[in-house]
């Protein structure tokens, strides 16, 4: 009973940690919906893929999220149709590269001030070249969740004659449509079935109109997001009290090995990237420098709490080719900064 207790302790933890971050990614995510012209932001963004990743991953400085709040962001770039990489790009880079991280390290590494430098590069760098990767398959919905590829169809669909019409059909969260004029919500197997004239489907227009629609979206986003991210909350508390850290630790003995068990801890500790500093700084005197700067650019990317999040986003299999990715660039980048730094 102990043991089921600390898993619930922590569970508990992992939540109240992360809810406010989720909170604070829903909140972008419904003003990008609300208030920001999707058209408008797709035509400023470079169409290279390896300069559209690297503008992606820099956004994220902009959206002060962690790996909880990132996700609907990611997800609402996706839906408003903006490419592939620069989503990645965001999603992989935006819960270090912004000032709440980048401070809560200086503060805690202001001794080794190369820590701050170096997690700040290589999380760009991991960034930048995944998501230019995954930019290479051509049709970004083969990559997508069903149900967000269906809705990504439906937006390319309407895109087409964007140029003749004022009207923006933002999409709403979860499986529905927002109908902007009646603040209502319209389920996607109507808007499947249906054509758009006949869904009202128009922005929201006066402040009024707005300010509903974004409370009717954070609202519909937490309830689909907040079950998801319940369920790998409660996986991280499991498999931090059921399977021992003395397991991972005791790998923590040579360059390779404690890079390769700072990396498991990240993945299986769940913390929030605002305080995961503090937290590798109590390993700095029994791990390596490099084995830390994994830690603490792999964590961010590698949430296992927030993986429920991403199913929402991406299939499986592409989730499992996003993690080895970022994983065997993440143990590259800190291996050679262990033998060359």
């Amino acid at each position: 009973m102990t043991q089921f207790h600390n898993a619930f302790t922590l569970f508990v933890s992992l939540l109240v940690e992360a809810m406010p971050f989720l909170l604070l990614g829903v909140v972008l995510s419904s003003v990008l919906l609300v208030w920001v012209d999707e058209r408008k932001l797709i035509k400023v963004l470079p169409k290279n893929p390896l300069l559209g990743a690297f503008m992606g991953s820099c956004i994220g400085f902009f959206f002060p999220v962690c790996e909880c709040g990132n996700v609907p962001v990611a997800r609402r770039f996706l839906m408003q149709g903006i490419p592939t990489s620069v989503a990645v790009g965001f999603l992989l880079a935006a819960p270090t590269l912004n000032p709440v991280v980048i401070w809560s390290t200086w503060i805690a590494f202001r001794g080794q001030p190369e820590i701050v430098l170096f997690r700040i590069l290589g999380s760009l760098a991991i960034a930048t070249i995944v998501g230019t990767v995954f930019s290479v398959q051509s049709d970004p919905k083969v990559l997508l969740h069903p149900r967000l590829a269906k809705r990504l169809k439906y937006l390319q669909q309407t895109a087409q004659p964007q140029e003749q019409s004022a009207a923006s059909p933002l999409l709403q969260s979860g499986t529905f449509f927002l109908g902007g004029n009646q603040g209502s919500n319209v389920p996607l197997e109507t808007v499947a079935t249906q054509m758009p004239e006949a869904l009202d489907l128009a922005q929201p227009k006066g402040f009024k109109q707005k300010f509903r629609a974004l409370i009717t979206n954070i609202s519909q986003e937490l309830r689909e997001l907040g079950a998801v991210l319940i369920f790998g909350s409660a996986i991280a508390a499991l498999i931090q009290v059921f399977v021992p850290r003395e397991v991972v630790l005791s790998l923590g003995q040579g360059t390779i090995t404690s890079i390769i068990a700072m990396m498991l801890l990240a993945a299986i500790v769940s913390i929030c990237s605002t305080v995961d500093s503090f937290f590798a700084l109590s390993f700095a005197s029994t791990f390596t420098t490099g084995s830390l700067l994994a830690f603490l650019i792999f964590g961010p990317m590698i949430d296992i709490k927030a993986v429920g999040l991403m199913l929402s986003i991406f299939k499986p299999r592409f989730i499992l080719y996003f993690f080895m990715l970022a994983g065997q660039l993440t143990f590259i980048l800190a291996l050679g900064y262990s033998y060359f730094a």
